[in-house]
């Protein structure tokens, strides 16, 4: 079966335009999907989130100054 559809898409470009785009059209829904869902958890878990990141500030300054001492070591 898979011969048959390969045989169709080297004969017909037509049908080869077609699985790309809905494939494209699938992608970009996924896509858009994902970026409401992490909006709306970003929104729900606020308060949460704002903990995490107020706790990485001091890794982050850090990460920060290791980075900073290996440029000026160089």
């Amino acid at each position: 079966m898979a011969a048959e559809e390969k045989k169709c898409c080297d004969t017909e470009k037509k049908c080869c335009g077609s699985k790309k785009a809905l494939a494209m059209f699938l992608k970009v829904v996924l896509g858009l999907a994902f970026l409401v869902l992490g909006g709306l958890s970003i929104l729900k878990f606020w308060g949460s989130l704002m903990t995490i990141i107020k706790g990485c500030i001091g890794l982050f300054l850090i990460l920060a100054g290791v980075v900073t001492l290996a440029i000026a070591k160089e």
